[in-house]
């Protein structure tokens, strides 16, 4: 069709005696976009140099979509260390003319009216982490950091929902990192147990919350297995463990470097969980 257009356009040039370039081909309309939300896992981080943020699970997510859908754009603001807190009001990463992730998002979404095709998120992993210090788990912290990612969060999707009604959405529950805990002994089997309470009540939340601005929510603890302390597989150079605590170790870098975030193999595993729920 473009080349017919060409054409034409050509003939008709010559027809009135004009010289000079023909006009620019119009924008391609069949462009639609991923736009990404979240943490650090959003962007793909690793503790490894060379980091290739590409092996993150937002854009393996993309590369699986554009099976379907080649004409799929990405647009990640993810932002490493982002909390619920500050994708909502700004204050770590730069995002050029607004002062947060939230407002980016809400720019990108005005821009790109009924072209963006789907939002993921990933957030309030930063909202917990710093309540465990020390080999132990701080409940009044846990309790307060709950009580704000509910309102942040709310107040988030809501202000997405407003601008896109219509646009598929979907977030996530969280692994646990703090099962790799378990191969440190006693001390460390009980931070585990407790981590799982705490795990559930936060994933918990996470899922109501996503569920009442009508989301979909990627089951990444699922994934991990993150509650199954009784089927026991072997774990090389270790022995056997629980299979919650080998998805830690085989799937993020906790027991290799005492770093919560995923590995390669991992960040497919939340891209194979938000397949899941397109």
């Amino acid at each position: 069709m473009l080349r017919r257009i060409t054409s034409v356009a050509a003939v008709a040039a010559l027809t009135l005696g004009l010289v000079g370039a023909p006009a620019s081909a119009s924008p391609d309309r069949s462009t639609t976009y991923y736009l990404a939300l979240g943490d650090s896992l959003a962007a793909g981080y690793q503790p490894v140099t060379p980091l290739d943020r590409t092996e993150g699970y937002v854009w393996q997510l993309h590369r699986q979509l554009q099976a379907t859908q080649p004409k799929l754009s990405l647009e990640n603001l993810g932002c490493g260390g982002e909390t619920s807190g500050t994708l909502l009001d700004g204050g770590i990463c730069e995002y050029p003319g607004r002062a947060s992730q939230l407002e980016a998002a809400e720019r990108f979404l005005h821009a790109h009216k009924d072209k963006v095709s789907l939002v993921t998120i990933d957030i309030g992993g930063n909202d917990l982490n710093h309540c465990a210090k020390g080999g132990t788990i701080d409940p009044g912290c846990v309790q307060s950091a709950l009580a704000a990612l509910t309102v942040n969060l709310g107040q988030i999707l809501a202000r997405l929902r407003a601008v896109a009604p219509h646009t598929p959405i979907i977030g996530m529950t969280y692994y646990n990192p703090y099962l790799a805990a378990w191969l440190a002994g006693p001390a460390g089997r009980a931070l585990a147990l407790q981590s799982i309470q705490v795990s559930g009540l936060f994933n918990n939340i996470l899922t109501a919350l996503y569920h009442a601005a009508d989301a979909r929510v990627a089951d990444v603890a699922g994934a991990f297995a993150s509650t199954d302390l009784t089927t026991q597989v072997p774990l090389p150079g270790v022995g056997t463990v629980p299979l919650a605590v080998a998805r830690i170790c085989a799937w993020t870098w906790m027991c290799a470097k005492t770093d919560i975030h995923a590995n390669t193999i991992g960040y497919a595993v939340l891209a194979d969980a938000y397949q899941a729920e397109v």
